[in-house]
């Protein structure tokens, strides 16, 4: 029999349950219309290629090889990644693949859904991962690791193959999504800048730096004359005294006195 109760959560279910899956899961990444397609990675941190979301990506590169690539994040937007490699020809043996992400201070970021760490077999043709990150904040406490704006790194690579298939050759097909962004208005704070990695190397020194003369001739008269501190004469001669003030110290007492 069924209940005034059961019937009303039937109906609650079929007028708007479909209100009740996450955002993230109805929607996917897609490619942006008229996006130009990115063609090469970086190799590290400082040579992330940059790309912006909907924007898909597809490379030829080696097992073995870190890819790179960089994207900016705004207050309010979870992202997802959705990555695919290809094997042209057969392995030897099983391989993990993996997909990080960082943030602007290089904090790697947690995912909360896709296939981050899969594992293949030799026979399988290709392997998918995906990461959808959590929602970007516009400010967090300096202690925590939560999402900030600025811009983000993802790294693509092979943590555990056989030896034998290193540098085999891969084709890699890459998009990173929005799939919602519900802006900064709910938080109470806003982050001062982006948080963006300094890219820009230093200077380099073409010439060796010369020394004041008239500084090194001021010191030079008196410090040729004196030991360095921490010579071995100067502790030397300080262990001589003390061992010669114990001696006699120690012979004061111990020493019988004279009968008259």
């Amino acid at each position: 029999m069924r209940t005034p109760l059961f019937r009303s959560l039937v109906a609650l279910l079929a007028a708007g349950g479909a209100t009740l899956l996450p955002a993230a899961a109805a929607a996917a990444p897609t490619p942006s219309p008229g996006a130009t397609p990115v063609t090469r990675a970086g190799t590290s941190f400082l040579t992330a290629t940059p790309i912006t979301a909907g924007q898909p990506v597809r490379v030829d590169a080696s097992v073995g090889d870190h890819l790179y690539w960089s994207f900016p994040a705004t207050a309010g937007q979870v992202h997802e990644i959705s990555a695919t490699v290809t094997f042209p020809k057969a392995r030897s043996g099983a391989s993990t693949w993996t997909v990080d992400v960082f943030d602007g201070l290089r904090r790697r970021q947690a995912c909360t859904a896709g296939a981050q760490t899969p594992t293949v077999d030799a026979k399988a043709s290709s392997v998918a991962l995906g990461c959808t990150l959590r929602e970007v904040r516009p400010w967090a406490e300096p202690w925590s690791a939560d999402p900030l704006p600025g811009t983000y790194v993802v790294r693509l690579s092979v943590v555990e193959l056989p030896e034998p298939d290193l540098g085999a050759p891969i084709d890699v097909d890459l998009l990173v999504g929005v799939v919602a962004d519900r802006g900064s208005s709910a938080e109470d704070g806003e982050l001062a800048a982006p948080l963006v990695a300094n890219t820009k190397a230093g200077t380099v020194l073409t010439a060796v730096p010369t020394e004041d003369p008239e500084a090194d001739d001021e010191g030079d008269s008196l410090a040729a004359w004196l030991p360095d501190l921490g010579s071995r004469w100067i502790w030397t001669g300080v262990g001589g005294v003390l061992a010669a003030v114990a001696g006699v110290g120690g012979f004061a007492l111990t020493r019988r006195p004279r009968r008259a």
